[in-house]
């Protein structure tokens, strides 16, 4: 009898603790959606009404500027967009905040389930993984992967950035740290997200270096005193002449992108760069000459797009569909330039990532892109129909290109976010407020409703007809159609 007493407690406790572990359901596990960056959620909005917001804060956080200026920053940003998780019958989001801290969030009334820190704020948007080698009811089997700024108080040339975590979905505990050593590169802050295949991890650093990594904790090791991941491997995208003409600034602060067995990413030595992952060699490049902060995206057509920032360059920023299965010399398909601009320490071009419905439509349908810029307007551009007789400078000035054609623009203010489109919707995040447009099978396009108390530069999500975003007000907010009382 007193045997048994003893064993009750264990055993209830394993009976709860199986209990709790709720069937988990991937719905955003990463940033722009999917592994080839094009999908943005379910349904989107009827109305930009609040339902809720929640509050992220603020935290110092040093200017990568000549004088090194100590800021303030609030809420959340670039690129910033919350991931969404099923666990059973509730919606959680997790969103990195510049207060350091990454939140999980319940979805339907804004309550924060934990909260873990980092060391300083965090930029980035983070990725989700399975662990296969884990049973569903560990509570480590679900993982969050994400990135920070270096470090408040830390410098570049310190021998530990442990600017890149790895943190249980259910629990907030961290798993692993990852050193982010000293490249080049001015930096070593990591606001690139993750691509997962299988059970690799590539990513993208500011410090100049694309690396995979084994994201499994249990095959992580004690280095430089910390519980690291194993490294695969590490390819430096720049070489000296790029450190010289571009100052050191050759941070790569995208997310890779898969098509089929090639993994691209954009850098800011001003190349798009190809991974096979066959041959284990990056077999494909293509020289753009300026930095490239935007992720590509891929579209129907197995082409790339990419967003190009004025910076470096005589010609214009703007945006370009590359055909990878085409020669370097011969794989532009068409690039559209945008206006000059001068908006702090930019000049031009288009800061984020390029949007595309390409998810959410037919075959027999339009694929369309849209991309939100320096000069203040929203392009809304036909990937697949060029005159041959319409073409226009490259960013270089070198080369001409056809230029696609263009089925609206709309004056939102600058802004430096993605915007996100579904069959039927576009919505962007600006500084001027977060706008909703309607367009139909024609590419008519009619703007819904404007909110301009949201305003920020974050990307938002979208999911059974609610809209989740981050501003730079200090709160991250719940969007949607209120229910009259």
């Amino acid at each position: 009898m007193f045997r048994s007493i003893k064993i009750l407690p264990i055993f209830l406790f394993y009976c709860l603790f199986t209990f709790a572990q709720e069937s988990v359901k991937f719905i955003i596990p990463t940033f722009l959606g999917n592994e080839t960056r094009n999908y943005y959620g379910n349904e989107a909005p009827e109305k930009l009404d609040v339902i809720w917001k929640a509050n992220l804060g603020g935290g110092p956080t040093v200017m990568p500027n000549k004088a090194r200026d100590t800021v303030i920053m609030y809420g959340a940003g670039w690129t910033g967009q919350p991931m969404l998780v099923q666990e059973g019958e509730k919606l959680y989001i997790i969103q990195g905040a510049y207060d350091y801290n990454l939140r999980k969030i319940d979805a339907e009334t804004g309550k924060v389930i934990w909260k873990y820190a980092y060391d300083d704020v965090i930029k980035s948007s983070g990725s989700m993984w399975a662990n296969p080698n884990k049973d569903e009811n560990d509570p480590d089997k679900y993982i969050i992967f994400q990135g920070s700024r270096i470090g408040f108080g830390k410098e570049v040339w310190d021998k530990v950035i442990p600017s890149y975590r790895a943190v249980s979905l259910r629990t907030g505990k961290e798993l692993w740290r990852y050193n982010s050593i000293k490249g080049g590169s001015f930096s070593r802050d990591v606001d690139g997200t993750a691509l997962i295949v299988e059970d690799t991890l590539f990513i993208g650093l500011e410090n100049g270096y694309f690396v995979a990594l084994n994201p499994n904790p249990d095959s992580a090791v004690k280095k430089d005193g910390i519980l690291q991941p194993i490294e695969y491997f590490s390819h430096k995208l720049y070489t000296d002449e790029d450190l010289s003409a571009h100052h050191t600034n050759v941070v790569n602060e995208s997310a890779a992108a898969l098509l089929r067995d090639h993994i691209y990413i954009t850098s800011g030595a001003v190349y798009l760069y190809c991974y096979n992952r066959k041959t284990q060699e990056i077999d494909f490049s293509f020289y753009v000459g300026s930095d490239m902060d935007g992720s590509p995206i891929v579209t129907r057509d197995s082409c790339i797009l990419i967003s190009i920032e004025k910076q470096y360059i005589n010609g214009n920023g703007g945006a370009m569909l590359i055909d990878p299965s085409k020669h370097q010399d011969s794989c532009v398909v068409w690039f559209h330039p945008t206006r000059d601009s001068t908006f702090t320490d930019w000049r031009g071009g288009i800061i984020g990532s390029i949007a595309t419905n390409d998810s959410y439509i037919d075959a027999d349908e339009n694929s369309l892109s849209a991309f939100v810029c320096i000069d203040g307007f929203i392009y809304v551009v036909d990937n697949e129909f060029t005159n041959p007789d319409d073409t226009v400078e490259g960013p270089r000035n070198e080369h001409k290109y056809l230029k696609p054609q263009v089925v609206f623009k709309y004056y939102t203010g600058i802004s430096v976010s993605t915007p996100i489109m579904t069959e039927d919707r576009l919505i962007v995040l600006t500084y001027e407020g977060l706008y909703m447009f309607e367009y139909d099978e024609k590419c008519n396009f009619k703007l819904l409703e404007k909110n301009k108390f949201i305003r920020g530069e974050a990307t938002p999500i979208i999911h059974n007809k609610r809209l989740y975003v981050a501003s730079r007000d200090g709160y991250f907010y719940c969007i949607g159609k209120k229910e009259e009382d």
